[in-house]
């Protein structure tokens, strides 16, 4: 093998700082599984962190009757393959965990969408990105973890043979911060922000499908505006995409939804999107009563609806 192998709430972020029941050092994936570096060397563009990385535990803003584990510190982003279970689709998806750009959920938006994907015959990757990072512009932009982003997708291209992977059939999947990095992999994949340090880079890192959760950052800051984060220039080479919100989501406004839904449409892109009512933010796949908890099988529907994976 040629290499080793969002924002969630703004209260529960700072609720977490102040209730920290459980701390351990960097995160690691369960017994059998491997992290591995994406960058050969240092990453580009480091910026230095407060501290060595940790794992946490919120036990107090539970989710699902749940506590939650996010990583914080990420100053060496790696990628954990999950392999698929059961018949090979020939799918994979490169998995973005939320956290505003500050902490990684590292099970509710990380490993345990992973799960979820490799039950489905899907090859899954989990990235463990840079965060915190210095956010730039007015829409919270982080270059370093889109960085993170476009070095994984290439690598997973590259490896694709050796993964058993159809190279056609690469998609992301993201949770709120992580759906805005779903969004900029959409549509800013023509050119690395980073000069090229291997083999890998010479891969496409263009999404073959996408994948976005209450997403964040798509739309203008004013609560007055009703117009497309402009950093976010969809075309009509944007990959099919899937998007999910509630409308009484107090973190992002389902606005950043409905603005990127309208511009995949006026683009001629392919696009489903599924708002409800209730649901709030930050849910995961965890089963609660509310219906927007169900969302997994209407992804699955449209997976196979657009060929990535097989209607039988």
């Amino acid at each position: 093998m040629r290499i080793a192998i969002s924002r969630l709430f703004t209260l529960c972020i700072v609720f977490a700082f102040a209730d920290l029941n459980a701390q351990t050092d960097a995160w690691q994936p369960s017994p059998g599984r491997t992290q591995a570096p994406i960058w050969p060397k240092e990453p580009p563009d480091a910026q230095p962190v407060k501290g060595p990385e940790t794992t946490q535990t919120n036990t107090k803003d539970l989710v699902a009757d749940r506590p939650w584990v996010y990583a914080d510190n990420v100053s060496r982003p790696t990628v954990t393959v999950y392999s698929r279970k059961g018949k090979n689709t020939g799918a994979a998806v490169v998995v973005f965990p939320g956290g505003g750009y500050y902490i990684l959920a590292i099970d509710l938006e990380g490993t345990e969408i992973c799960d979820w994907l490799t039950s489905r015959g899907i090859t899954a990757v989990l990235l463990k990105y840079r965060v915190p990072t210095e956010r730039v512009g007015p829409y919270h932009e982080s270059p370093l973890a889109l960085q993170d982003a476009q070095r994984a997708v290439g690598l997973v291209r590259f490896h694709a043979a050796e993964w058993h992977i159809d190279p056609h059939k690469i998609g992301v999947i993201g949770f709120s911060a992580g759906g805005h990095m779903v969004a900029e992999m959409s549509t800013r994949y023509e050119k690395r922000l980073y000069p090229a340090v291997d083999a890998a880079d010479k891969e496409s890192c263009r999404p073959d499908f996408a994948i976005a959760l209450y997403p964040g950052h798509l739309c203008n800051n004013d609560d007055n505006n009703f117009e497309l984060n402009p950093d976010i220039p969809v075309t009509s080479n944007t990959p099919p995409t899937f998007l999910l919100q509630a409308e009484d989501d107090p973190v992002d406004n389902v606005r950043n939804s409905l603005v990127y839904y309208i511009a995949l449409k006026k683009a001629g892109v392919p696009v489903e999107m599924h708002l409800y009512a209730q649901g709030g933010h930050a849910f995961g796949l965890r089963r609660t009563d509310a219906p927007i908890t169900h969302w997994p099988e209407l992804a699955e529907t449209w997976l196979k609806a657009i060929g990535v994976i097989s209607k039988r």
